[in-house]
């Protein structure tokens, strides 16, 4: 059986992921690894590492936690899975705008989630809405800026601060990635009467249930000896 690392930000987040695994579930391996794109990148790469040097590596990786939700495409409680990972303030402010790390030659922002595992989490969770998750090192906290991102991202549906630095350590080793996450206030106006982190916290602990490795494919073995055609 193959194992899943699931990453998240805090230990409120690994400990509501943990409140929804089936019991007996070995293979799954559930671990805080820190706030923000270069804590989960460097944390998630440490877990890789140290598990495939004793002989035991992750063949998938969920980047898991809460975020906010664009309100006109994911509410608050809904369950979100990336179909897109995107650091999307990485790169530069210029008088014409914001130009992001492809368009300056340095590398890409998007980070593709592996088709296998979205596809098995996409059919245990068929609420869920998916879209271009954003990862952004500040919070967004003013109605321009929301805009600007909805209108920069037209399918984004929600932001988190750990995905696509997940998603890069998974990448260097080769491990398939995907991100999920629960909706816990409207990407806009800081309004903290407006977050609820107990009811994305609660989503949380209910998808998780999903978070199980997807079944390997069959080996080809080709065509067998004295077989017909």
């Amino acid at each position: 059986m193959s194992r899943m690392l699931v990453a998240t930000a805090v230990a409120a987040e690994r400990d509501a992921v943990l409140a929804g695994l089936p019991p007996g579930k070995a293979e799954v391996t559930v671990a805080a690894v820190g706030v923000g794109p270069a804590a989960a990148a460097a944390g998630t790469a440490r877990l890789l590492a140290l598990a495939e040097a004793v002989g035991r590596p992750y063949r998938w990786v969920v980047s898991a936690g809460i975020g906010g939700g664009f309100p006109a495409r994911a509410k608050v409680g809904m369950v979100v899975l990336a179909t897109r990972s995107i650091a999307a303030d990485l790169g530069a402010a210029t008088a014409d705008g914001f130009l992001p790390l492809d368009e300056l030659g340095f590398g890409s922002t998007v980070m593709a989630p592996d088709p296998v595992l979205l596809t098995a989490l996409r059919a245990a969770l068929p609420a869920a809405v998916t879209g271009a998750v954003l990862t952004v090192s500040t919070v967004t906290g003013t109605a321009p800026t929301a805009a600007a991102l909805a209108a920069r991202y037209p399918d984004a549906v929600a932001e988190g601060m750990e995905g696509y630095g997940v998603a890069c350590a998974a990448a260097l080793s080769g491990a398939g990635f995907a991100e999920l996450r629960t909706v816990s206030n409207p990407v806009g106006p800081r309004d903290r009467a407006a977050w609820r982190i107990r009811e994305a916290l609660d989503a949380l602990t209910a998808a998780s249930a999903a978070l199980r490795p997807p079944p390997e494919p069959a080996p080809d073995v080709g065509p067998r000896l004295g077989s017909a055609g």
